[in-house]
């Protein structure tokens, strides 16, 4: 049976800032993927790709129908699965999702992952909208389901979405096929691992409040309030902490509210205090991005990805979809065929070692940082110094004051990997 409700603590926290909030004009879009701790993260890039008439597509354990046309997509996935923690795609659309446990059961059948969902809505939409219809679309046709991590012992939750593109925003919430989704046209929002959707639905499942009502969890009568009549009647400790990180997440953005800059979201990102930046439990933040996404569509959105865990001893590298965009090799994990323990069955009886090149350099890293305070201090100096270029290089493609052509922005996270491994060596 599933474990439908870890005693270990599992969270993600997900920001978003639409204009006023934002000091600039674009939208910040942020997220910390918080997993068990050894797991690694890749950053893959999937360039814009055609497909023939009637393809199928295999995902982490289900086919799916594939669409004619698949957008170029920027990934930071567990290495083990085929969907996504978090990611962009080539037309400025930006999704995070993270495990909910709602009072509809979670079964321990495979379906699509909510790490599935996330890429595929990626590679089949260009707004935040979109993403979402193509996520509830899926998720009436094949549902959510299978185990989220790499271990024998199935460890399955719904899905909450933090979707967002150069104008808005959408909060989407799940459990199990029903679902609802929150509009945010301006200021900022996060989520944290818990329903937090109230009246203020801009879209739901048809048959949500019916359900509701045939479960006996809302009588029909008076005000509809998502969160509270599909959330569990008795939360666990798990979710307690949970709630606490929404609070203080919601409180950092209010006290940013106008100024709030990519910046001010890697802060965010890096609060150890709150479990934003998480490190307990055998869970930790293993991977973390921050996008700014301009309403000018001349301008480029960036993205910023650390592929590394712990973003307070990582560096956020610029990402810009261009000419010439490549995969960055350093951030590839290893692959192993037909005999990885993902895919034979039964699964994930045997590890194997999925960590990437710029992961092993970061791990000695922080290795040294623990073990030796000046080298590690003056280590952690270098690793300030060239995230400030990307975030002053960044500053000045926005501003004007940087003008490269498209064929140089393909290359910017690669040149950044490459940096960081220097500094590694």
């Amino acid at each position: 049976m599933a474990s439908l409700i870890p005693d270990t603590p599992c969270s993600c926290d997900c920001f978003v800032s639409v204009p006023p909030a934002s000091a600039i004009p674009a939208v910040i879009f942020a997220k910390n993927s918080d997993r068990p701790w050894d797991e690694v993260q890749e950053v893959v890039f999937v360039p814009a790709t055609m497909h023939a008439p009637g393809s199928r597509l295999q995902c982490t354990y289900i086919e799916v129908e594939q669409v004619s046309k698949t957008h170029a997509v920027i990934l930071s996935r567990p290495s083990w699965l085929w969907g996504a923690e978090m990611g962009a795609n080539e037309h400025g659309v930006c999704i995070g999702n993270e495990a909910v446990w709602t009072k509809e059961p979670v079964g321990d059948g495979e379906a699509l992952l909510g790490m599935d969902l996330l890429r595929l809505a990626l590679e089949r939409s260009s707004s935040a909208q979109e993403a979402l219809n193509v996520i509830t679309g899926l998720l009436e046709r094949y549902g959510q389901g299978g185990s989220c991590r790499e271990d024998p012992t199935p460890f399955c939750y719904h899905n909450t979405f933090l979707l967002a593109d150069r104008t808005e925003a959408w909060v989407l919430e799940t459990a199990g096929q029903l679902w609802a989704a929150q509009r945010i046209q301006e200021g900022a929002r996060n989520i944290s691992n818990q329903l937090s959707i109230g009246t203020d639905i801009s879209a739901e499942h048809p048959e949500l409040r019916a359900h509701a009502q045939a479960q006996g969890w809302w009588s029909g009568q008076g005000t509809f309030h998502f969160a509270q009549v599909f959330s569990l009647t008795q939360q666990p400790v798990r979710m307690e902490a949970a709630k606490a990180r929404f609070q203080v997440g919601r409180e950092l953005l209010q006290q940013q509210q106008g100024a709030i800059t990519a910046e001010v979201m890697m802060g965010i990102l890096r609060n150890k205090e709150s479990g934003i930046c998480m490190d307990s439990g055998g869970f930790r933040t293993t991977a973390s991005m921050v996008s700014i996404l301009p309403q000018d569509p001349t301008q480029p959105c960036v993205h910023f990805l650390t592929a590394t865990p712990d973003p307070s001893r990582s560096v956020f590298k610029p990402f810009i979809f261009g000419v010439g965009v490549a995969q960055a090799p350093q951030v590839l994990s290893p692959t192993f065929g037909a005999q990885d323990p993902a895919r034979t069955l039964p699964r994930f009886q045997t590890q194997v070692d999925r960590r990437h090149t710029l992961y092993r350099g970061h791990q000695a890293a922080l290795g040294l940082m623990e073990r030796e305070q000046d080298q590690g201090q003056e280590l952690q100096q270098k690793q300030q110094a060239l995230e400030q270029e990307g975030l002053e290089a960044a500053r000045g493609l926005l501003t004007g004051q940087w003008a490269p052509p498209p064929q140089e922005w393909g290359r910017l996270f690669q040149t950044f990997v490459e940096r960081e491994s220097q500094v590694y060596a």
